[in-house]
């Protein structure tokens, strides 16, 4: 007679996507391969998880990292070993540059194999050390459950950032009756998420002193959900917010108090803000040299308080005089019930001055398109909802300057790593993630090339991508640094170059724009291609695209040296911030 006691087995394969339900994981992107095929052969009776067959491993993970951004939830993505593993590697690298939580797994050769150079080995831990917040090597089918339980909690508690999970062919192969994991215990990971109270007491006072404060937001405001506290904050402060890149849409665009973004490609308002503040509440951020500037003349007036979770981020770049470790929802909550509501009538009065002098604004040139009207035509035809990823470069700095966010998780770009072929991918996992939501890719026509084979993972699911490529049949930040900064020696920075071409590249008009055709490489994958060629036609473009099922792929004609300003040239002081309208 069977013994009704015997516990189950389960194969490594089965304990994986048994934890990825317990985990609430109901979507993954990724490819197959050899070491991880035991797992898609679960998946594949699986009703609860929903699996997207990208074409490029990159794509998955920018997929994963957009679903995350956009939702608030931790994304996975899967690959095999070997290359299926390193071409993870970019989208893991920009992930945890922005601190997006999502898991990597990935298969490994079988543990006696290690070592050995065998087919499609890589030390995938090894080469994903440094760029992920941790990583686990799996190679006992008993430590499964436990390690895939530990990689999700350390994903998304602290600051967030991607952990990798690298699991040999025999783990998912063997049985075991080890199916569930332990209780949590992490030795040296042990967030701080209250902030300490009499370093809170000790900025309420420094705020209550100063005449001139300036709360500088970033990415943190939006993962901690912080984003309705930080407004109530700096309406009774009657303090002026300026945000980073990433933290654009944790504070209203066109809020009496908005500065805007700072930095390279921020407004003149806000730089000299900075500038001329005595003080600076620092809510989420890093202090990057994007930000800064040159530092030895960075905020040469003020004072600095800086909240983060992240204590190894707090005096890293710019040193401050009260630092608060913690999860900033919870200072700022505490925060705001020890301060008293003031006004800066005087400081105020200053910067409303700065904003009338130095609108961010840009000429019109007749029927030409501009870039910026785009962006605001966008805004326009879906009344301020869409969800905007970028791609990097100008295409990305315009998204941000024209699109005037005013919601959290609205604005998907790659900030800390720069990557180009983020944006489509991030879109698709963005639209997965909020469907009812319309979403915009804005691309250049370089970086659009870095991932366009993700139109068969949209066009096939249906997933209703806009992409918007504003062509200028350049590496258009490039060729503007090389304009202003190098002479307008335009080397390899034409996209349209051919071999015939004279030497030095005068751009003048004439030259070739599709290559390729964005319009006939949109039909070729089964999506509806459309160019535009004049102002007057951009928003009957959005509407129709808007109102068309399934991907769309727009292509904008743009001037090829149309450039991006305000701008503070690298390594110069914020207030050196060149160019009015642009």
């Amino acid at each position: 007679m069977k013994n009704t006691k015997e516990k189950k087995l389960k194969t490594g394969a089965e304990i994986f996507v048994d934890c990825l339900k317990k985990e609430k994981v109901d979507v993954i992107f990724g490819y197959p391969g050899g070491m991880v095929i035991d797992i898609f052969n679960v998946l594949h009776d699986e009703k609860n998880i929903k699996f997207y067959l990208t074409r490029h491993e990159q794509a998955a993970a920018h997929a994963a990292d957009g679903y995350a951004r956009a939702s608030g939830k931790v994304g996975v993505c899967i690959a095999t070993s070997g290359p299926g593993a390193t071409n993870l590697v970019t989208g893991i690298a920009t992930a945890y540059m922005d601190s997006v939580p999502i898991v990597a797994f990935t298969g490994q050769v079988p543990s006696h194999m290690i070592g050995n150079d065998a087919f499609q080995e890589a030390d995938v831990t090894g080469i994903t050390r440094p760029i992920t917040k941790h990583n686990f090597l799996v190679r006992d089918v008993n430590e499964l459950a436990q390690t895939i339980h530990e990689a999700f909690y350390i994903a998304r508690t602290g600051r967030p950032g991607p952990v990798v999970v690298d699991i040999t062919k025999n783990a998912q192969q063997a049985k075991t009756d080890k199916i569930s994991h332990d209780k949590i215990d992490i030795p040296g990971y042990k967030p701080t998420f209250e902030g300490n109270r009499k370093q809170i007491e000790k900025a309420a006072q420094l705020i209550m002193q100063v005449e001139r404060p300036v709360i500088y937001a970033g990415g943190g405001v939006i993962a901690s959900g912080a984003s309705d506290i930080l407004k109530k904050f700096a309406e009774k402060l009657d303090a002026p917010v300026t945000t980073t890149l990433m933290g654009l849409g944790c504070f209203p665009v066109k809020h009496r108090l908005s500065l805007h973004m700072l930095g390279m490609h921020g407004t003149h308002y806000a730089n000299y803000a900075i500038m001329q503040c005595d003080l600076i509440i620092a809510i989420g951020a890093r202090f990057d040299d994007r930000v800064t500037g040159k530092l030895s003349e960075f905020a040469p007036h003020a004072r600095i308080i800086h909240i983060d979770i992240d204590p190894t981020s707090v005096s890293k770049n710019v040193k401050v005089d009260i630092p608060i470790v913690g999860d900033c929802k919870r200072i700022l909550q505490t925060l705001f019930e020890e301060v008293r509501a003031k006004k800066h009538k005087e400081w105020l009065k200053q910067i409303e001055s700065w904003k009338k002098e130095f609108p961010l604004a840009y000429k019109k040139e007749g029927d030409c398109i501009k870039p910026q009207f785009v962006i605001e035509c966008i805004h326009e035809v879906t009344n301020g909802e869409a969800i905007i990823t970028t791609e990097v470069g100008q295409n990305q700095m315009w998204a941000a300057q024209y699109y005037p966010y005013d919601k959290p998780r609205t604005f998907l770009s790659s900030g800390g790593l720069g990557t180009m072929g983020y944006g489509f991918p991030a879109a698709i996992g963005a639209k997965i993630a909020v469907p009812q939501r319309p979403v915009f890719d804005i691309a250049g026509d370089g970086s659009i090339q870095m991932n366009i084979q993700e139109l068969a993972t949209a066009v096939l699911n249906k997933i209703g991508v806009k992409i918007v490529i504003l062509n200028n049949s350049f590496l258009g930040m490039v060729r503007q640094w090389q304009e202003l900064f190098y002479n307008k020696r335009y080397s390899q920075t034409c996209l349209a170059r051919k071999k015939d071409c004279p030497k030095i590249c005068l751009p003048d008009g004439k030259c070739h724009y599709y290559t390729p055709d964005f319009v006939k490489l949109a039909e070729a994958y089964g999506a509806k291609g459309i160019r535009i060629t004049k102002s007057k036609d951009v928003k009957g473009a959005l509407k129709e695209a808007l109102k068309t099922p399934g991907p769309v792929v727009m292509e904008f004609i743009i001037n090829k040296e149309e450039n991006v300003f305000p701008m503070v040239p690298a390594g110069a002081s914020l207030k050196q911030i060149i160019g009015g309208m642009a």
